[in-house]
Formats: C-alpha cells, sequence, structure tokens
C-alpha cells in the first residue's frame, strides 16, 4: 500500500480555508478516483513539537491506494481539474510526497 501526502507549509498570512478543503476538495478528488483512492485522512495543523511553536504544515491529507500506479491511473485523468481547485481553498503550494506504508497497526 502506498500513501500519498499533500502537505500545505504554515506561512504567516497565508489563506486556507478548512471547510472548503474537508467539505468539497478531498471528496472532489476520491470522486474522481474512485477505486483507486482506499481511503483518505485529512489533518488540520495545531501545534509544532515545542512548545508554543505553530504547526509546520497548516493542513495535509493523505490518500491511500493500492500501488502507485493506481493512484496515477485514478489521478492523472484528473489532475486538470483537481489542480485547478486548489485557488479555491488556499494560496499556498502544496509539497507532495509518495511512500510505501510499511506498517499499519
Amino acid at each position: 500500500m502506498i500513501k500519498v501526502s499533500v502537505m500545505y507549509p504554515n506561512a504567516p498570512g497565508a489563506r486556507f480555508d478548512h471547510a472548503y478543503y474537508r467539505d468539497r476538495h478531498m471528496p472532489l478528488v476520491k470522486a474522481r478516483m474512485g477505486d483507486s483512492c482506499l481511503y483518505y485522512t485529512v489533518d488540520k495543523g495545531l501545534a509544532g513539537g515545542a512548545p508554543g511553536a505553530p504547526a509546520t504544515y497548516v493542513a495535509m491529507c493523505h490518500i491511500f491506494c493500492d500501488t502507485v500506479e493506481a493512484f496515477q491511473a485514478g489521478f492523472g485523468p484528473h489532475a486538470e481539474e483537481i489542480m485547478a481547485d486548489i485557488p479555491n481553498y488556499t494560496d499556498l503550494t502544496p509539497i507532495i510526497q509518495i511512500s510505501e506504508a510499511v506498517v499499519r497497526k
């Protein structure tokens, strides 16, 4: 299983609409990807590791798929539409990482 992490760096003055991201953008991603997306999670950054430190990321999502190829097959045909929705909830540029999920408990 792989995990595609999309992370939005926390930056002073940046705009991020968590409700839109949670209620509209991520359901759009799931709808377009269909069964290629096994499930997804959405995180809202609260704090950094040190007391009083801001969160490193204002938000993240994690999309779980069987393989990188499954992700590409599900996301690729809809990438333009999905990416065009980003300005509706943020002015940040996301950081993307694909990882192998090696432990699940």
